[in-house]
């Protein structure tokens, strides 16, 4: 086996050159996962606007992405340097390893859910719940790290960790895939279900509005015009939104397309590694090692990916608080966006705690 002891998994190569061109790829990407998890928990250190409710569920995520990552950083490197993680002596290493990859990538999942339901109550004016978990929002912490841990917990008692290649993890695929990969679909499922629901809902009660109204840009605030002002709008000739502010559907297109782009990154991240699951448990036969080291860059890709996603859509923050500010200044009939103006507030007004 050149150097590499009996495969006991197919997810792990069969030869110390495949395993370094693995180990290799998946330090590049999993640094880069290091450095945008990272980048979120530093965000939400140096900026205080982002420090709301949602971005305090988003720090637990960027946690987690980070830790998952530089697990896997110090894991890859012990290969690279020689101090192979299979080897008999590194058997505590590789346990502890395995146990802290289980604990944060199924970890990551739950703020991820937690993160789109959180979003759904708020949004769609669930008053009470969204009251009593913006209340009780050390429960929500408490629960991803209770949970990751039990479960963690349970697979080093009931199966071990052992040498999948760049990490060490469930050495079976078909427990992965039953433990891991099952419920994670599952997740994704919740999230398109709950996201497709949130952009009807929005583009309905546009539809309500836009027949009705129309708004002059000297009925809203100063602090909004001044928004026009540092995008480049105001004074413009022919700029509809400097001079009347109405409710295009571009913006909540604009809304609803962002709001699907993390369940839909998600799940494109998974479906390689899921596909490969299921080919080493229905075939018995392992991946070729260029196809395993996409599998195991987009498992410990997702610090990038969150990274990439969050901070794009902060790009466009004040066009969607702007949209629903509108929409809750003019108190509409049913009152559907006067109450997301009580639970969206502005980062730019400072009489208003922001959540």
């Amino acid at each position: 086996m050149d150097g590499l002891p009996s495969q006991s998994t197919l997810s792990a190569p069969n030869s110390l050159d495949a395993e370094k061109k693995l180990c290799t790829a998946v330090l590049v990407v999993s640094t880069l996962s290091v450095l945008g998890g990272g980048w979120i928990i530093l965000s939400f250190i140096v900026v205080p606007s982002l420090r709301t409710f949602r971005h305090q569920l988003i720090l637990g995520l960027g946690l987690s992405d980070f830790m998952m990552a530089l697990n896997v950083v110090l894991s890859t490197s012990m290969n690279l340097s020689g101090r192979h993680i299979w080897a008999e002596e590194q058997h505590a290493f590789c346990s502890f390893n395995g146990f802290m990859n289980q604990m944060f990538v199924i970890q990551t999942d739950y703020w991820i859910l937690i993160i789109a339901v959180c979003t759904y109550l708020i949004l769609m004016d669930h008053t009470a719940t969204a009251s009593w978990i913006q209340e009780y929002r050390v429960v929500l912490w408490c629960l991803p790290w209770i949970l990751s841990t039990l479960w963690a917990t349970l697979g080093l008692v009931l199966v071990g960790y052992g040498n999948i290649g760049a990490w060490c993890w469930f050495t079976s695929d078909r427990i992965r895939l039953l433990v891991n990969f099952t419920p994670r679909w599952a997740i994704i499922v919740i999230i398109l279900a709950l996201y497709t629901r949130l952009c009807i809902f929005l583009y309905r009660s546009h539809k309500s509005i836009s027949s009705d109204y129309e708004i002059s840009a000297s009925a809203l605030p100063t602090e909004l015009q001044q928004w026009q002002i540092l995008d480049g709008q105001a004074g413009i000739p022919g700029n509809c939104e400097a001079h009347s502010v109405y409710p295009s559907a571009t913006p909540l297109k604009n809304i609803s397309r962002r709001m699907m782009i993390y369940p839909t990154v998600y799940a494109l991240i998974w479906v390689i590694p899921t596909a490969v699951r299921i080919y080493h448990g229905t075939t018995g036969r392992q991946a070729p090692v260029a196809l395993s080291i996409i599998d195991n860059s987009c498992i410990i890709s997702h610090g990038l990916a969150d990274a990439i996603i969050y901070g794009s859509c902060h790009l466009y923050s004040k066009k969607s608080a702007r949209l629903i500010y509108i929409g809750a200044n003019e108190r509409v009939r049913n009152g559907w966006l006067e109450k997301l103006h009580w639970r969206w507030r502005w980062p730019w007004r400072k009489d208003v705690q922001v959540v």
